[in-house]
């Protein structure tokens, strides 16, 4: 079934609604919550998680990608379920390297003007991934949104996994090159 068809479902308000999006997108989530938490019963209950908050927020909404909306939802259920879990002990997957990774280019400051910040952030980023070749755009986004591990990467893409490592190193020295120069020396 087409997106815009599941969408209108909802509209409806028709259960069969959820029962598409798990169909077509239920395995997407799954890997994504899965490399968040890899724990298959805690992605499991973040799937349905994430078909409830799908149910309760559109409408209003209208996703324009059903996909990217969903896989939004469910890697931020997943990520606060790992803080939950992550408050009582450490670890969980990829996520506590990919965040070390990153804390290197980018801090979590807590200054009141943070929403801003944050908006500036995000549109530097997405400026600073237009700019690289499609290949280190999807290393990028495989490691840092999907929390797919190097090797997992290399496989993905016929890549060495000492190649990958040294791509990710260079990226995030790239980028905070880039978030320098863009005023968010962060």
């Amino acid at each position: 079934m087409e997106d815009l068809q599941i969408i209108k479902l909802f509209f409806d308000r028709s259960e069969e609604a959820l029962m598409q999006v798990q169909s077509k997108y239920g395995a997407y989530c799954m890997s994504i919550a899965d490399n968040v938490l890899s724990d298959r019963q805690d992605a499991q209950e973040c799937l349905n998680d994430c078909l409830m908050r799908a149910w309760g927020t559109i409408p209003p909404q209208r996703p324009s990608n059903l996909k990217a909306y969903l896989g939004k939802i469910i890697r931020n259920l997943a990520l606060d379920r790992l803080e939950r879990r992550s408050a009582e002990k450490r670890g969980g997957g990829e996520v506590p390297a990919v965040l070390d990774e990153l804390s290197e280019v980018v801090s979590g400051g807590t200054q009141p003007d943070q929403a801003l910040i944050d908006k500036e952030l995000t549109g530097a980023i997405n400026e600073f991934l237009g700019q690289l070749d499609p290949v280190k755009r999807k290393v990028f986004v495989r490691r840092y949104w999907y929390m797919d591990s190097a090797a997992d990467i290399a496989k993905m893409y016929g890549l060495n996994h000492a190649s990958v490592r040294t791509m990710l190193a260079r990226l995030r020295k790239e980028l905070a090159e880039h978030l320098k120069k863009e005023g968010l020396d962060i």
